[in-house]
């Protein structure tokens, strides 16, 4: 058995979809450590291929060289492989320090003698989806099919609900933010009405899930749903939010990290698109449902400005959003 080093990529989106990478690289003998953000850690610790993850104390900007080479003094001599994910060059700069003697990863940011096997980075109009981009790192062929999966621990899952009054399977999540900006957030006041028509099909709480970014955004949706949601945005580390996520009914949200982890966790969904394109980007599941109305044949005049990949709607009416209702989202749940 060879051991093999993982730099994590820094999105919880990305980091979802390079399951199906590590689960290639154990099933062909090779011990998994990743090396992950704090934050980041809970999601390689539900995959039950990775044997250790190493929690990394680096910050977005600055090469921070010191604590890199502390790190690397820690594990050096450990590991025959490191598989480099992100494409910066200070990401690759770990492995090298710590020695490791075969490093894997994409061509980008002049990292050329970082790497001893390296990949041709594809433009981004030609890149694969994601799982297939990371999956390629294998040096294996039939990448495309592959597709993420995340497990928790349904006992722990069931005694932290417990804990607010709930049971498996009796409440939803709706997960309202987006990192990148408002031209992937579908409006609050649809949240809120969402909340209300799922409320009149019988009791069903509504659980709020996000970052502490999103807790005034989730805040609001409670308000304007006359209290109908349990608000735990910022209240809720990541490890406890996949429990929330595995054990309800179904879950909603954006185009957004938290998407990736409900279909990864196999539950049912709707993900909503407005900017983004769920032809590059969906959740892969079969229990997932995508509403774009783009997509939408009723939908008039047609949606001719999507996808723009823009944080802010550059024409500044946000069409893709406003005009999605929820009467609609409640006609694909409630079916």
């Amino acid at each position: 058995m060879s051991n093999a080093f993982v730099i994590a990529p820094q999105w919880l989106g990305d980091a979802v979809m390079t399951e199906p990478l590590l689960r290639r690289l154990a099933e062909r003998g090779e011990r998994i450590t990743v090396g992950a953000l704090a934050w980041l850690a809970p999601i390689y610790r539900a995959m039950p291929q990775v044997a250790e993850v190493i929690e990394l104390p680096f910050s977005h900007g600055g090469l921070q060289f010191r604590e890199r080479r502390a790190i690397a003094r820690q594990i050096e001599g450990r590991f025959d492989t490191a598989y480099i994910l992100p494409n910066s060059l200070k990401s690759a700069l770990l492995p090298l320090l710590a020695g490791i003697p075969r490093r894997v990863g994409y061509l980008g940011e002049a990292r050329v003698g970082f790497l001893t096997h390296r990949l041709k980075n594809p433009a981004k109009s030609r890149r694969p989806p994601m799982v297939a981009f990371y999956s390629a790192l294998s040096g294996e062929q039939g990448v495309e099919g592959d597709v993420p999966r995340l497990a928790v621990d349904p006992a722990l899952a069931k005694a932290n609900l417990r804990a607010q009054g709930l049971v498996p399977g009796a409440y939803v999540v709706f997960a309202p933010g987006s990192e990148y900006g408002s031209a992937k957030r579908w409006p609050a006041l649809h949240y809120a009405e969402l909340a209300r028509a799922v409320q009149a099909q019988g009791p069903l709480p509504v659980v709020l899930l996000g970052s502490a970014k999103e807790q005034a955004l989730c805040e609001s949706i409670s308000s304007q749903a006359s209290g109908l949601c349990l608000n735990l945005a910022g209240k809720t580390p990541l490890a406890t939010a996949l429990q929330w996520i595995a054990t309800a009914k179904f879950a909603v949200s954006n185009d957004s990290g938290l998407m990736h982890v409900a279909a990864a966790l196999g539950v049912p969904q709707v993900a909503l698109f407005g900017s983004s394109d769920p032809r590059h980007t969906p959740p892969l599941s079969e229990r997932a449902r995508v509403i774009w109305l783009k997509d939408e044949p009723l939908y008039q005049p047609p949606l001719d400005c999507a996808p723009c990949f823009e944080r802010e709607c550059p024409l500044g009416h946000t069409r893709c959003l406003n005009d999605l209702g929820a009467d609609l989202v409640a006609s694909r749940l409630l079916v």
